[in-house]
């Protein structure tokens, strides 16, 4: 497989002591924020990320602080989304956020023939609640009917194993690259026959986010971040593989917040992320986002919301499972958070599970828009809702 190539340089890290976090399970929750309580945060490297120099691509992209909604109340049947409304749905999204008249000259503002092409899902929650295919495939056949070539489309994230669990395969996608940092042989071992995870060779050491955390994990947790220390490397994938970047996520709760476009990015890119959610599950979100190889190959955020949760996740707990019958697209992913946190909030407040919303959950987007990655104040967003049906 042919690389991308892509300009690159080694960080160099900020010095500082800290406190040794001990990682449980591989997947964990949003920490609880308490508003007024001040807590001295570990050091990172975040002031690296600005030492490569923007470029036209970077976030938040060509239409800052816009989104697009589509609302579609029939998009679901018998609990299954449909193809035709979800495809019906991003084309008007697409048009509407971008002016256009033709759903083609739409997609040709953000991709080109010959771009190799990732598509960000987002298949954590199991096959009950992973980014929909209904979704994946509608953004696969407009990207062809807009010139794309299928070879140069890639689906991703950081578990090949997941990805596969819930569908996300070559004989579900015929001529679509499927990837994955964290991966599984055929005998179901994380190890090749050199006795290293298969996943080292998927992260790139040039590139990494540094926190004076210290990542400590049993033999069971490590195939899943694929190395401990206080470095969490970008995947290949997006330092080396792609040109551009959709991110695809579904819409889902995390605690009283959303884990969303900004979570499945920053979280999806780097390897020994258990070490991060304790103390910096803010400043992961934001900080990973903005070094050059998201940052500057994201152009749209396509958000899931057809079917999602309001508590339990980012897990699957079929309890709050809901239609929201909605998709979010724009280019601005912390815009596109602030509405998703909306959207969540309102719902989880509509179930009595809070009285209102607790500001300091949604902290990551001030840091975002700190560090010029898009839009967090809401009265800067400009929502245009469009109702089918």
């Amino acid at each position: 497989m042919s690389k991308i190539p892509f300009s690159r340089r080694r960080f160099f890290k900020v010095l500082g002591t800290g406190s040794l976090v001990v990682a449980g399970a591989p997947l964990a929750a949003a920490p609880v924020n308490i508003p007024g309580q001040q807590q001295e945060k570990p050091e990172t490297n975040i002031a690296d990320a600005a030492r490569v120099p923007r470029n036209e691509n970077s976030l938040p992209g060509k239409y800052p602080g816009r989104v697009s909604r589509v609302n579609h109340p029939a998009a679901i049947v018998d609990n299954e989304i449909m193809e035709d409304q979800a495809y019906l749905m991003l084309e008007k999204a697409m048009l509407d956020l971008t002016g256009e008249k033709k759903l083609k000259k739409a997609w040709r503002q953000f991709v080109s023939p010959g771009e190799r092409i990732g598509l960000k899902v987002n298949p954590v929650a199991g096959k009950t609640l992973t980014t929909s295919h209904a979704v994946t495939k509608s953004i696969i056949k407009q990207l062809e009917e807009s010139g794309m070539e299928r070879e140069n489309i890639i689906i991703w994230d950081r578990r090949l194993m997941q990805l596969h669990e819930t569908g996300y395969t070559e004989e579900n996608y015929p001529g679509i690259n499927i990837m994955g940092t964290e991966q599984q042989d055929k005998e179901g071992s994380y190890y090749g026959s050199d006795g290293k995870l298969y996943g080292e060779k998927m992260i790139d050491k040039d590139w990494y986010y540094w926190a004076d955390v210290e990542g400590e994990y049993d033999e069971y947790t490590m195939p899943f971040m694929v190395n401990g220390g206080k470095y969490s490397y970008f995947t290949r994938i997006v330092t080396q593989e792609l040109n551009k970047i959709i991110n695809v996520p579904i819409l889902k709760n995390a605690g009283a917040t959303v884990t969303n476009a900004m979570k499945n990015l920053a979280f999806g890119s780097v390897s020994n992320t258990g070490r991060l959610h304790a103390q910096l599950w803010n400043e992961t979100c934001a900080h990973v986002c903005a070094f050059a190889p998201v940052r500057d190959k994201v152009v749209l955020n396509i958000v899931d919301g057809l079917k999602g949760c309001f508590n339990g996740g980012p897990g699957a707990n079929p309890q709050f499972f809901c239609n929201y019958n909605t998709m979010l697209v724009g280019t601005d992913p912390v815009a596109i958070d602030r509405i998703a946190h909306e959207i969540v909030v309102a719902k989880r407040i509509e179930e009595g599970i809070q009285k209102e919303d607790n500001p300091g959950a949604s902290a990551f987007l001030d840091m975002a828009e700190s560090l010029e990655l898009g839009i967090s104040r809401r009265e800067m967003i400009e929502v245009n809702e469009i109702n089918i049906g």
